[in-house]
């Protein structure tokens, strides 16, 4: 379960990342596909080897015809609606551009949805954004770490004028992450993107003990004199005593003490449809001796604006706390097995000592269930014995049931 480390040692942009990934073993044709799978038409990848102070880079570029100058949220949402990325591409890269229109909405005073993103909207940052969040996911990385962040110095022109570096937007962005001005004379080295995909990506700093795989370098587009202006990516197995992925999250809670009880677990779905990691109601004793119930919602740092706005929306809350939590957690991933002919997601994790368990989950069960006929308990019997020898022999896609009997049913066929 390989792990990824950014090393932004000259900052970070979209098209920095994506050369690192190419240089760290994505496959440059999947990347060349990649505008068709956006119905993005007309676009070229053009991919080179460049140095920078030397060293050998990825360089990535786009041959765009004329395009819309930016777009807002809900264009984007759609455009990544109806292509056919993984699930969990698909939610880390609309968080990615939800994180961008929150952080210019605070800043100018205006709606997320209302924010037009100038140059993130554009084909380019479009393309940077996605095709980071599916290179990732089709190099099978589990989790990422980020280090110390050079943001530059001096201004950078926007769209809004002569701006400070890093950009205010940029610096909301960046919230959480440990960055360093400079090097002096360097300008912009981080852009909006670029920070977008920390926030959603990170995990935390990176781990005190690792074992390089291997590693790649994405040029950005500047090449000063003396300094390798690139952006490395190593990707690495956690050493033994780094067997557990920490991660820095946050948790948002509040009180409630005037909410029935099912309203309060319809508001527990909705967060969790919002993208909370966990929600959990605890019972309480509020002021005057009022029975009530905590609700707590673990979040990414990069979801946590858009569940806090959840929880006002969901709930009576009037206030809510908020505080960074460290997670450990076994490092993971989600497989798919075949069970009576169909497909179901299970998730599997790696113990300390290295041994690998999993579990199948229990709606796609249901599904396989309801449109087999076969009992659930029996499809379960079935999952639970791909599950295991998927987990002993390490595979990707393992077959349950294929001569169990099945009968027709008249239940959900989907």
């Amino acid at each position: 379960m390989p792990i990824a480390i950014l090393d932004p040692f000259s900052g970070i942009s979209g098209d920095m990342t994506l050369g690192a990934l190419l240089g760290a073993g994505l496959d440059p044709d999947w990347l060349r596909a990649l505008p068709a799978r956006l119905s993005l038409d007309g676009v070229a990848v053009r991919i080179e080897q460049v140095r920078r102070a030397g060293i050998a880079c990825c360089k990535v570029d786009f041959d765009i015809p004329p395009q819309p100058h930016g777009r807002h949220l809900r264009e984007i949402r759609a455009l990544v609606a109806k292509s056919d990325m993984p699930a969990a591409v698909r939610e880390r890269a609309l968080a990615t551009f939800e994180g961008i229109a929150h952080a210019e909405g605070e800043i100018h005073g205006v709606l997320p949805e209302q924010v037009h993103l100038h140059e993130v909207g554009a084909v380019d940052a479009i393309l940077d954004i996605v095709g980071t969040m599916w290179g990732v996911h089709e190099l099978g990385i589990t989790a990422v770490y980020c280090g110390a962040i050079s943001v530059g110095d001096g201004t950078v022109q926007a769209a809004h004028g002569t701006l400070p570096v890093p950009a205010p937007a940029t610096l909301k962005l960046l919230e959480g992450h440990v960055i360093r001005p400079g090097p002096d004379g360097a300008g912009e080295l981080v852009t909006p993107t670029g920070a977008a995909i920390v926030r959603v990506l990170s995990s935390g700093p990176p781990p005190a003990a690792y074992t390089p795989l291997r590693s790649g370098y994405g040029a950005g587009t500047k090449d000063p004199h003396g300094r390798p202006n690139a952006l490395r990516l190593i990707v690495a197995e956690l050493a033994a005593q780094e067997a557990l992925l920490v991660e820095h999250l946050v948790r948002l809670s509040t009180d409630i003490d005037d909410m029935d009880g099912e309203s309060l677990a319809a508001a527990a779905e909705e967060l969790r449809a919002a993208g909370a990691l966990d929600v959990v109601l605890l019972p309480t004793v509020m002021k005057k001796g009022r029975p009530g119930v905590q609700v707590e919602v673990l979040s990414t740092a990069a979801a946590a604006d858009r569940l806090e706005g959840a929880l006002f929306a969901h709930t009576s809350a009037i206030g809510v706390r908020r505080a960074m939590v460290e997670r450990h957690a076994l490092p993971r991933e989600e497989r798919t097995i075949v069970v009576l002919g169909h497909e179901v997601r299970a998730k599997f994790v790696m113990t300390p000592d290295g041994a690998h368990r999993g579990k199948a989950e229990f709606d796609d069960l249901l599904r396989v269930a309801r449109s087999s006929g076969v009992p659930l308990r029996q499809v379960q019997a079935l999952a639970r014995d791909a599950v295991e020898r998927a987990a002993a022999g390490s595979v990707g896609s393992t077959t349950a049931g294929a001569d169990a009997p099945r009968r027709h049913s008249s239940g959900d066929p989907s």
